[in-house]
């Protein structure tokens, strides 16, 4: 019997999924608090843990240093907000000029294709140290007016625009082709057919893959502190070298991780929501 002979057949399987995903949920939940507190119980029995304790869990110096962390860490934010818009824009045209069809377009397609290829095979580190060292040191004088926080958020749109074109891309080449064929038979030409047919769920298709690469953004933000702005990394580095106590590095962790969890379970929704949405299509 197909699914579509069977009305109920459908709220059934999606009735099964949810009492199976539940019981998967609170095995986890034990799974992980029995191997947390094993970890615990290894760790504050270990011969070192008293020298750890002082060196990284210091309360004292955490509750001094982490203001002033905290307040740099907005420098953090206000790059990934900054480098998240532009690498948007710019990695949704890379997609599209390697996209484009016809001998005419083969250069640009080359150059689309060799930008990616370039910039997913250097490490982002280097691309930062390239373009923060190298582009002050051509003494050209209307690149002087750049600061190094400027080359650090090119370096990071650099790098993960290469990224996120092929997220684009891959999005763009799920649709099929006969969506393209029905758009130009109603008339539409080829760009708005890619504008209004295409684009519109390519990009929805890839929202989940999008917010993980942005995730791992966020947390390279912390290598522009590399060649100079003073952002969290570089905040804990200075507290450290005052107090000679790694506590400081905590905070900076905690602030990491308290921006970037909303944003791992905001793709979990989006991609357990999809999964909802095809099971009741199916149904």
């Amino acid at each position: 019997m197909s699914v579509g002979s069977d009305p109920g057949r459908g709220s059934r399987i999606l009735a099964d999924l949810k009492g199976s995903g539940q019981g998967s949920v609170w095995i986890a939940i034990a799974s992980t608090v029995v191997f947390a507190a094993i970890v615990i119980a290894v760790v504050v029995t270990s011969p070192g843990w008293p020298a750890v304790k002082r060196a990284f869990f210091d309360r004292d110096i955490f509750v001094d240093s982490f203001p002033e962390i905290a307040r740099a860490f907005l420098l953090n934010v206000r790059i990934f907000l900054i480098a998240e818009v532009v690498i948007l824009v710019f990695a949704l045209l890379i997609a599209v000029l390697r996209g484009l069809p016809g001998p005419v377009f083969f250069p640009i397609r080359a150059l689309a294709v060799i930008y990616t290829d370039l910039f997913r095979g250097i490490p982002t580190i280097l691309v930062i140290y390239i373009l923060g060292f190298g582009a002050p040191a051509l003494q050209l004088s209307w690149l002087e007016r750049f600061t190094p926080l400027f080359w650090g958020i090119v370096a990071l749109v650099l790098v993960y625009s290469a990224y996120v074109a092929e997220v684009y891309r891959a999005g763009i080449d799920s649709v099929h082709q006969s969506q393209e064929a029905a758009a130009r038979s109603l008339g539409l030409s080829r760009p708005q057919t890619l504008r209004f047919v295409i684009l519109p769920q390519a990009v929805r298709r890839v929202i989940p893959p999008l917010l993980n690469d942005f995730i791992g953004l966020q947390k390279d933000t912390a290598l522009v502190a590399l060649i100079g702005p003073i952002e969290a990394f570089r905040q804990s580095q200075i507290d450290v070298a005052a107090t000679f106590n790694y506590t400081p590095y905590l905070c900076t962790a905690l602030l990491f991780v308290l921006l970037t969890i909303p944003l791992a379970r905001l793709t979990d929704w989006l991609i357990a929501r999809d999964r909802r949405r095809q099971l009741a299509g199916a149904a």
